[in-house]
Parts: C-alpha cells; sequence; structure tokens
C-alpha cells in the first residue's frame, strides 16, 4: 500500500466519505456555496474603487486572503466528504451564512465592524475544521490527524483574529497579517506539534482534479463579479462613449478568461488527477497560494474597469494605470506561476507580458495616456498571450 493511501480502520461515517472512483463531479451544494462568494469578491472590489491608495491595497490584499481561507479550506473538505449528505450539506450551508456575514463586515472590517468580522471568521474556520474532524473520525490516520493537528494551529491563529479585532489602526492589520503568516507557514511545514509527526502532503489522499474544477469556478466567479461591477456603473451613465468603454472591459474579461480556460483548466484536472503521491502539495502550492494571486488581478482589474467606465477620456493617473494594467500583470503572473508548477515549463510568453504591462505604468502617467488607451493596451498584450499560446503544444 502507497503512502497515498493509509489503512483506513473503521470510519465512524462512512456514508460522508468519498468513494474515491476518478475525478468527483461538482455538486449542487458546492456551486449553491460558491454563490456566496460572488457578494464577497464584489465587496473587496468596492473596497479596492473606495480606498484608492497603497494602504487600501495592502488592506485589500489582506481582506482577501482571509476570505480565501474561507473558501479554500471548505473546498478541500469537500474534496474528502460528500457534499450532497444532510450532515455535509448542513455544514456548507452554515458556512455560506456565515461568509455573508464576513462579506457584508468588509466595507468596515478595518473600522467599526473589525470585531464582527473576527467572531464571524474564527467560528467558521473553528467549526468547519471540528466538523471534519467528527466526520472523518476512525477513517484514514493520517486524514484525522492532518485535522487534529490543524486544528491547534487555527486556535493559535484564531486568537491573534480575535485580539485584532479588539484593537484598531494598524495593530489590527499587523495582527490578521500574522496569523496569515502563520496559517501559511502551519500548512506549509504540517502543522507540527509536540510529539507528533507532522503530516505529509503526500498521505493526504487528495483527488487534485476536484480540488482543479472547484478552483476553475472560483475563477468564474471572479470573472462574473468583474462584469458586474462594470455593469452596474454602465447602468448609471450609459452614453455611446460609456458603452465603448463597457466594450473595452468586457473584451479584458474575456481575456482573463480565454487565458485560464482555453487549455489550461482542464489539463490541470488531467495532471493532477494522475500525479500520485505528488497531487497534496501541488494542490496545496496552486490551489491555497497560487489562485489568490490570479483573483486579486481580478479583482484590482475590476477596480480599473470601474475606473475606466467613469472617465475613460482623462489622463491616467498612477492609480489608473496601476488598477489597468497592473491588474491584468498580477492575474498573468499568477497564471505563470501555475504553469510552471504544473507543467513544470517556462511561460515565457506570460512572464513577458507582465514585464510589458509593468513597464507600461510609469510610461502611461508620463505621457498622460487616456485611461481608455490603458486599457486597450492591456487587452492587446493579453490577446498575444493568447495568441502565442495556440502556437504552443503545451498548455
Amino acid at each position: 500500500m502507497t503512502p497515498s493511501e493509509p489503512p483506513v480502520a473503521d470510519p465512524a461515517h462512512p456514508r460522508l466519505l468519498r468513494k474515491r472512483q476518478g475525478v468527483e463531479p461538482t455538486t449542487s451544494s458546492e456551486l449553491f456555496f460558491d454563490l456566496v462568494f460572488i457578494f464577497s469578491i464584489t465587496q473587496l472590489a468596492h473596497y479596492l474603487i473606495e480606498h484608492p491608495n497603497w494602504g487600501g491595497a495592502g488592506r485589500t490584499a489582506l481582506l482577501l486572503a482571509l476570505v480565501w481561507f474561507v473558501w479554500v479550506y471548505t473546498t478541500w473538505l469537500t474534496n474528502w466528504l460528500q457534499p450532497d449528505q444532510g450532515p455535509v450539506r448542513a455544514m456548507l450551508l452554515g458556512i455560506a451564512l456565515g461568509s455573508v456575514l464576513l462579506s457584508a463586515a468588509i466595507p468596515q472590517a478595518f473600522a467599526g465592524m473589525g470585531l464582527l468580522f473576527a467572531v464571524v471568521y474564527v467560528t467558521v474556520q473553528l467549526s468547519r475544521t471540528v466538523f471534519g474532524l467528527w466526520a472523518v473520525r476512525g477513517s484514514s490516520p493520517w486524514l484525522v490527524a492532518g485535522f487534529q493537528q490543524s486544528l491547534s494551529w487555527a486556535v493559535g491563529t484564531s486568537v491573534l483574529i480575535l485580539i485584532g479585532g479588539l484593537v484598531g489602526g494598524t495593530a489590527r492589520q499587523a495582527l490578521w497579517t500574522a496569523a496569515i503568516v502563520f496559517d501559511v507557514i502551519g500548512l506549509s511545514i504540517g502543522y507540527p506539534l509536540p510529539r507528533r509527526e507532522r503530516t505529509r502532503p503526500e498521505r493526504w489522499m487528495v483527488e487534485g482534479g476536484h480540488l482543479a474544477e472547484r478552483c476553475a469556478a472560483f475563477i468564474l466567479i471572479a470573472l462574473g463579479e468583474s462584469i458586474l461591477v462594470t455593469g452596474s456603473t454602465l447602468t448609471r451613465h450609459l452614453d455611446l462613449v460609456t458603452s465603448g468603454a463597457f466594450l473595452l472591459a468586457f473584451a479584458g474579461s474575456v481575456g482573463l478568461w480565454w487565458v485560464y480556460f482555453a487549455r489550461s483548466a482542464a489539463a490541470a484536472t488531467e495532471v493532477l488527477a494522475r500525479a500520485g503521491d505528488r497531487t497534496g502539495a501541488l494542490s496545496r502550492l496552486a490551489f491555497n497560494y497560487l489562485h489568490p494571486v490570479m483573483v486579486a488581478g481580478i479583482v484590482v482589474t475590476s477596480a480599473g474597469d470601474e475606473r475606466l467606465l467613469r472617465e475613460p477620456g482623462a489622463p491616467a493617473t498612477l492609480v489608473a494605470a496601476l488598477f489597468i494594467l497592473g491588474g491584468p500583470a498580477l492575474f498573468l503572473a499568477g497564471h505563470a506561476a501555475y504553469q510552471a508548477v504544473l507543467w513544470r515549463i517556462r511561460p515565457v510568453n506570460r512572464l513577458a507580458a507582465v514585464a510589458v504591462l509593468v513597464a507600461l505604468v510609469p510610461v502611461s502617467v508620463a505621457l498622460a495616456v487616456p485611461v481608455a488607451a490603458c486599457a486597450a493596451t492591456a487587452v492587446a498584450v493579453t490577446v498575444a498571450v493568447i495568441l502565442t499560446d495556440r502556437r504552443r503544444a503545451a498548455p
């Protein structure tokens, strides 16, 4: 028996466990759970739009990381459990409700709603982990140990989150950042505890194809949100100029969708489905760490699209250029790393596109290039990536 298939003793709740018969399909329960995060991404985009400075960008990134942890850890749990079984479905609905409250608190998370945000976040994270420990009881010893040790680390990071909710200003940001760092470190090193062996990823019994499909669905959610933001702006300023700007914004969203889904999404499912003992480590890096970079790129692009529709002919300021050119650059950088990790290739076209987009930021500001021209350039660079992809055999 391989390390990725540890012996199963006597599962206390066998009907709750997935059967591991090929790539597991995404269920309606999981899709309903995902819908909640349309609201989350919308709130994050509006937070960045309303705080267009480095401090606002940092806080948006911090909130995105916390929201992502809620979604991705729940997705990992449903990779092991049957989402359409009653107890698991009830857990998903409870997490969905908590996520709505969490998202509602985002605009004031660093003001008067900080404690509410912290309490909801901690409740969601700890209750899901406790439920997972109950659901897998008696199954794979490595899976049970993973939940036990991750719960101990989650309690530690929860203390930081709660204290951060009680204090204010930079102290809250520092404590929440520390919680994120400890969470990432804990997962990366296997949640070590005294006199306990680390939980190694090759023993996690991950169904990588399912995780790939779930993360692809989240990318779709984020892209749909970007269209929602621009559509709502269009309805407030509907004229020929704004309609033209909307077409540019829509083309940009289509370009990012094409980059991700034309080849890589389906190919990732195939790669992870046959990765064997490497599936857990690859999934941890590709989905926990790299996908939120792409989501961040979509959020920044969404903020740039809102600026585009509001003032398409205005000279590009540093903020506008960073949003419009930096958003696609961030997405392409995340996708480049994603390709490098899964296929062990050098995504030269994406890295070149990132370099071009970043270099164009100061140039656009110095030459007072119109916002619409910046957006058109971003679309053109994305299209260039797509065209070079079509000439390559690799995904």
